[in-house]
């Protein structure tokens, strides 16, 4: 049985908060290549892990790792309003 994926928000977070791989790696106590992996998708956290990073960006795990895709920030944010009160589609 294969193990599913786990999707993350790593490299956002660290990008809107200026950090460098090595940075995080450096705060949360891991390999700077261990970020690149989580980023790429390449390996999933263990639960101890995730709680560390969880803890770092001062957010619930949920907000940071899923099981499925994220949906875009902007979408979540500002979900796109219904065409009628866009003003239609030919305008």
């Amino acid at each position: 049985m294969s193990e599913a994926k786990i999707y993350n928000r790593l490299s956002v977070l660290r990008a809107e908060r200026g950090l460098s791989r090595l940075a995080l790696a450096n705060a949360i106590g891991v390999n700077y290549q261990t970020i690149g992996y989580l980023e790429r998708g390449e390996y999933s956290p263990s639960l101890e892990l995730a709680f560390r990073i969880s803890e770092f960006f001062g957010l619930p795990i949920e907000a940071i790792f899923s099981p499925r895709p994220f949906k875009r920030l902007s979408e979540e944010v500002y979900p796109r309003l219904p065409t009628e009160q866009r003003g239609g589609e030919n305008e």
